[in-house]
């Protein structure tokens, strides 16, 4: 059920070092290692982890590393632009940075819900993405789902749940039809087997999906506000509540955050809790430590 090709080999593969090394630092978060340190610790040359980082990352290991450490999310709450009270001010249909130009949101109707999809046309398909193996469905109106399947979850086991959301749904296996997902994903790392990196600056060479939103208007209307935040910044639980209307209501907004079906089409790993900690994230704070030390890394606002 997988869609293989030697540059999905590649991304998964600098994923998984990716991941391994954020498990490394995590081990040795009292130390200050150095790039070398790293690199002998994943079983790789000091070249290999360049290269490697720079295909993900976009920018020298050492630069990369900075913003996996503990202290990382902290220092970009610091710095948070006020985005969504700009977002809360102007309405949600003010223009945006990177994803908003991006993605768009059609809701599904209650009537649909209801129904269970009958009617419905879903094809779907597992890909390799720069972020992991993914399950993708889409239908004539837009994506359905972008969920990661990480160990011990099997391909089997999303198609599970995938036709449980939709049990009267027509299912067809189709990667021809999902790959257009896949490559809006490559092209927000500008395609890593090129080994270049992606930035903001870039967003005119995204290709445009559109999603599928099933959820709540609360949910619906979070994860637009979360469309608007710029791709280097992050803003925290309280600060969507306010965005949306609801300032009382971050209880709810962290539901609609770990409800987001689209994993990183909508940006939910932007969200963060006042502390500084990175909080929850359904698709595992590995993987949301990944991007958000990525996007610091690329911020032109940034340097080494």
């Amino acid at each position: 059920m997988s869609d293989r090709s030697a540059a999905s080999e590649r991304w998964l593969r600098d994923y998984g070092r990716v991941a391994a090394a954020i498990a490394w630092l995590d081990a040795h978060r009292t130390q200050q290692p150095a790039v070398a340190e790293v690199a002998a610790a994943l079983h790789l040359s000091p070249g290999h982890l360049h290269r490697t980082f720079t295909r993900f990352a976009g920018v020298p290991p050492h630069r990369f590393l900075r913003w996996l450490t503990v202290g990382a999310a902290k220092e970009l709450l610091r710095e948070r632009a006020t985005v969504l009270d700009t977002v809360a001010a102007t309405g949600l249909s003010s223009p945006g940075r990177l994803h908003d130009l991006t993605v768009t949101l059609d809701a599904v109707t209650p009537g649909e819900i209801g129904r269970g999809g009958a009617g419905l046309t879903v094809r779907y398909a597992v890909h390799a993405t720069p972020l992991g193996e993914a399950l993708v469905a889409t239908t004539d109106r837009g994506v359905l789902c972008l969920r990661f399947v990480d160990p011990p979850d099997s391909h089997a086991t999303a198609l599970v749940d995938l036709a449980g959301e939709w049990p009267a749904a027509h299912l067809i296996e189709d990667p021809s039809a999902t790959r257009a997902v896949v490559d809006h994903l490559a092209a927000l790392f500008r395609d890593g087997q090129t080994g270049e990196g992606g930035s903001a600056a870039a967003a005119t060479s995204v290709p445009p999906v559109s999603v599928l939103a099933v959820g709540t208007n609360l949910q619906v209307k979070v994860w637009e506000a979360l469309l608007r935040v710029p791709e280097d910044r992050v803003v925290t639980y309280s600060g969507v509540a306010r965005a949306v209307g609801r300032p009382g209501a971050a209880r709810a907004v962290a539901n609609a955050v770990g409800r987001n079906p689209v994993a990183a089409l909508i940006p939910c790993h932007r969200v963060l809790r006042s502390t500084g900690e990175l909080g929850g994230y359904r698709w595992g704070t590995t993987r949301k430590r990944a991007l958000l030390a990525r996007e610091a890394a690329l911020s032109p606002a940034r340097t080494a």
